[in-house]
């Protein structure tokens, strides 16, 4: 008999709670995990308390594992729009005008959200632009209101850092612009603000093995350079394949409290929506197959707890609406297109090194 798990009574049950989905390749035994060039994928040797040796692949980590869970929150991966269960949840959306030199107000053109960048609410493409709404009134960019909400400017100074009281209004201006960053996490380094993953999750293969293979790229008009050159490719086989999924009931309660007839952060509710929203997205994950790469295309055969069998009933739509947000939950970040589409410096990296949730899963 399998057991029921409600958000509300997870966030005042043990801390924390652990989900174990195991999966398994829709078709054939193959399948491809993360890996880099002239790197391959992962397998390390996992000593178990029998003596033995086991040897387990990394299939995909805590920062790939977050983009997926994001992914499952939009309705494609080049449309940017939340899928209709989640309407009315708050994002973050940095918009351009579609000529150069229109006005922001005319049609807006959406570059990035905060589902789709790394560092979500942090992201420059939100920090360094301006909130249309708000730019109506005083101009500020968006860090700069920020910091206003926040109120984390040091008095007699001009170092943006949160005193303890300050938090709580952390905690709201964040979940009232955008809750998900609260579920994985966000960083400000310049304002030594560090908020840790609520849902933290990781896939990986046990028994595994290396399945080495060859591929070959064909120029049949002769119009390149490359020949005809072989590659090589490696898979993986594996005894079993699990995500595990960790959230952290101790760190959401902090989010908010009361403090005698006052309540300082997030409410009950306000809590019971970062739940409600991270078990939606790991049934979201799990309840039908979903390519995590090209090849590594798996369906969930069982979710437990504890060893378990789990039913995770979740209804997001009550949750939200429960959670008090304003009608207009989307917050628009513009830039001038000539700003945005600027010409780059050919000397700049393509890879955002301290993008804690940057792409990860290599070459395909």
């Amino acid at each position: 008999m399998s057991k029921t798990l409600i958000p509300a009574e997870v966030l005042k049950g043990p801390s924390p709670l652990i989900l174990t989905a195991t999966l398994e390749p829709v078709a054939g035994d193959r399948f491809q995990p993360a890996g880099f060039p002239e790197i391959g994928h992962v397998i390390y040797k996992a000593p178990r308390k029998d003596g033995t040796i086991e040897h387990v692949c990394i299939v995909d980590s805590a920062a790939s594992m977050a983009n997926h869970l994001e992914s499952v929150c939009m309705r494609g991966a080049h449309d940017y729009d939340l899928v209709e269960e989640l309407d009315g949840l708050p994002f973050i959306r940095c918009v351009t005008n579609t000529n150069v030199g229109s006005e922001p107000m005319e049609a807006r053109e959406v570059v990035v959200t905060s589902f789709t960048e790394g560092h979500r609410i942090a992201s420059t493409y939100f920090l360094e632009g301006y909130p249309i709404e708000e730019n109506k009134k005083s101009g500020d960019r968006f860090d700069e209101v920020l910091i206003s909400r926040f109120g984390i400017v040091l008095p007699k100074g001009k170092k943006a850092h949160p005193p303890a009281s300050q938090w709580w209004k952390v905690f709201k201006t964040i979940f009232d612009l955008d809750p998900n960053s609260l579920v994985h996490g966000v960083l400000f380094p310049k304002w030594q603000i560090k908020i840790p993953r609520a849902l933290t999750a990781h896939l990986e293969a046990f028994g595994a093995g290396r399945v080495d293979r060859s591929g070959v790229k064909f120029d049949r008009l002769g119009k390149t350079t490359s020949g005809q050159p072989i590659f090589a490719v490696d898979d993986a086989t594996a005894e079993s394949i699990r995500a595990t999924f960790v959230m952290d009931m101790g760190l959401i309660r902090s989010f908010g409290r009361n403090k005698g007839n006052k309540q300082i952060g997030l409410s009950d509710k306000q809590q019971e929506l970062i739940v409600a929203l991270a078990l939606w997205k790991v049934q979201k994950l799990v309840e039908s197959p979903f390519r995590y790469r090209s090849g590594c295309h798996l369906r969930c055969v069982a979710l437990q707890s504890g060893g378990e069998d789990i039913v995770l009933a979740v209804n997001i739509q009550d949750a939200i609406k429960d959670a008090g947000f304003s009608e207009q939950p989307i917050t628009d970040v513009f830039w001038p297109r000539e700003e945005l589409y600027r010409e780059g410096n050919d000397t700049s990296s393509d890879v955002d090194e301290d993008n804690d949730d940057a792409e990860d899963e290599g070459v395909e």
